[in-house]
């Protein structure tokens, strides 16, 4: 089975189109296609990129796991894993590193819980 050659005519509304025009073109359909994907990763997050995020920050992968379960068991690993222990910190002027392993050994949820679902930001 041969297919039909209509080429010619699927491309008449690009034929008077210059280069610049055509690489325009080409970048707005881009960023139409890519568009719903960068909005799912703004808006979502997984326990592997908030572990990786811990990580980053000093934490062991045990540790990190720790954060990322008590995050995901209060539903706030939406809020990033690594934003709750910054803001655990700064609130209640503790290193970065004493704020993680209070919530590793299971302190200061309900404070964290209460900020974010709280209403407060």
């Amino acid at each position: 089975m041969k297919r039909a050659d209509d080429f010619q005519e699927r491309r008449k509304h690009l034929a008077s189109l210059t280069d610049e025009e055509l690489e325009q073109r080409f970048w707005q359909l881009a960023e139409k296609i890519v568009d719903p994907l960068i909005d799912l990763a703004y808006k979502n997050t997984t326990p592997s990129i908030e572990r990786s995020v811990l990580l980053r920050m000093g934490f062991s992968s045990i540790e990190a796991k720790a954060i990322v379960d008590g995050a995901m068991d209060r539903g706030l690993l939406g809020k990033g894993a690594g934003h709750l222990v910054y803001r655990l910190s700064r609130d209640k002027d503790l290193s970065i590193r004493e704020a993680g392993l209070k919530l590793v050994n299971g302190e200061m949820w309900d404070y964290l819980v209460e900020v974010f679902k709280g209403g407060e930001r």
